[in-house]
């Protein structure tokens, strides 16, 4: 297969581009958006795709790329899309098409020509009010037993940390518009990392990875408090997430973990010295930056993808024993929840988001099950840890409900 990588002068949104029923992935309007896809594959085989497609003569010095999923189970299936046709803002702004084919007759100028009309159409947001129905898809009592078993199982010392979580469904009388709800998404969460890829879309907070050539960035979040809209209380909340000695020991556990992690592929790994809070639109995270530069040979994007999901953010610690104890008391399958989601390109360059703030949704868009959960330690109590989960569930239930 070839690829062919063009300027594109006009502005374009990228929101529009996906349209729904295409790929997204974007913050603060910098991203990429795509339609077609060419060819599917797990996380071992893309690279090597990537890395065999043929640029065209002509084309821009940029590396074309594929969207993916990587699911919560380490031992589950990754899915990664390349796509027909990738139109990119990058961080100096300049903007690209990116055309990938069997033949020149899927790159040549009258494919870009076509592509370009078709993608670059404004799209008109019409209003629209639906039914829908929200209920549990686990039972509450599932879940409060979970929390219970995991901060038992943390007071005995089998473990220093579980990730709870729980699932609610979302029937609609009609389909999701999905453009729509990725344009909500955009005006309440535009700092977090939004996407539609496969059957998920989200707003993330969290980065997991990104691999820039040798500097590689990740934003570990663990530990929450709700937002109300009004700043004296939530300067009060976020005082008092700072000082929680629970909150802190939840978030020490994640960073060190991906310290531990990045550090054998690092010359210099830094991070801050205390977290900070990071807002998003209905609740605040402890957070902590963490950026270093990696040592010859560089590892692609994937290796550390891999090395990381799930996170103690989403799973626990020690891992392995943090998962056993999720898969056997949390009573649903998480799928690619609480994995990751992004892209990576041929040069092993890319981003990749914890897969939170979600929901999955079903072939004909009329279900969708969306997913919350907490980090439980020592102090957790199950009835604090339900709230936590229904403030967090607001994110999607907001963006894919309008009456």
């Amino acid at each position: 297969m070839k690829y062919r990588v063009v300027p594109v002068d006009q502005s374009f949104d990228l929101n529009d581009v996906c349209n729904g029923d295409g790929f997204l992935f974007v913050r603060n309007n910098t991203g990429h958006a795509a339609r077609g896809i060419v060819a599917l594959a797990n996380d071992r085989d893309i690279s090597n795709l990537l890395s065999s497609l043929q640029q065209a003569d002509g084309s821009l010095k940029r590396a074309p790329l594929a969207f993916g999923l990587v699911p919560f189970l380490p031992s589950s299936p990754s899915t990664f899309f390349l796509p027909h046709a990738t139109f990119s803002v990058h961080d100096d702004g300049s903007r690209t098409l990116t055309l990938i084919g069997a033949t020149d007759d899927d790159i040549n100028d009258n494919a870009v020509s076509s592509v370009l009309s078709s993608a670059l159409q404004p799209i008109t947001a019409t209003p629209s009010a639906g039914s829908y129905s929200v209920k549990p898809a686990t039972p509450i009592d599932t879940y409060l037993a979970a929390v219970t078993a995991a901060r038992d199982a943390v007071r005995r010392g089998d473990i220093h940390k579980a990730v709870i979580a729980r699932d609610v469904d979302v029937t609609s009388d009609t389909p999701f518009n999905i453009h729509g709800v990725l344009l909500r998404l955009r005006s309440s969460f535009g700092s977090s990392y939004r996407f539609c890829v496969g059957n998920m879309i989200g707003a993330s907070p969290e980065l997991l990875i990104q691999v820039d050539g040798r500097i590689v960035r990740s934003h570990p979040l663990a530990g929450t408090a709700p937002r109300t809209g009004d700043p004296d209380t939530d300067a009060r909340l976020a005082a008092e997430l700072i000082a929680s000695t629970k909150n802190q020991i939840e978030h020490r556990v994640v960073i060190d973990m991906v310290h531990d992690t990045l550090l054998p592929h690092c010359s210099y790994l830094d991070w801050e010295a205390e977290p900070s809070i990071v807002p998003v639109a209905n609740v605040q995270h402890l957070g902590t930056a963490i950026e270093g530069a990696l040592a010859e040979p560089v590892p692609n994007v994937l290796q550390l993808v891999r090395a990381l999901c799930p996170t103690p953010a989403l799973g626990g610690s020690p891992s392995k024993e943090a998962i056993d104890l999720i898969t056997r008391h949390e009573g649903f399958n998480r799928g690619n929840y609480g994995g990751a989601v992004g892209w990576v390109d041929a040069d092993g360059n890319g981003t990749f988001a914890v897969t939170i703030r979600c929901a999955e949704l079903s072939d004909n868009r009329m279900h969708a099950r969306l997913f919350a959960g907490g980090g439980i330690v020592a102090e957790s109590e199950p009835l604090a840890e339900l709230a936590e989960t229904q403030a967090k569930f607001q994110a999607m239930l907001s963006a894919l409900i309008r009456p």
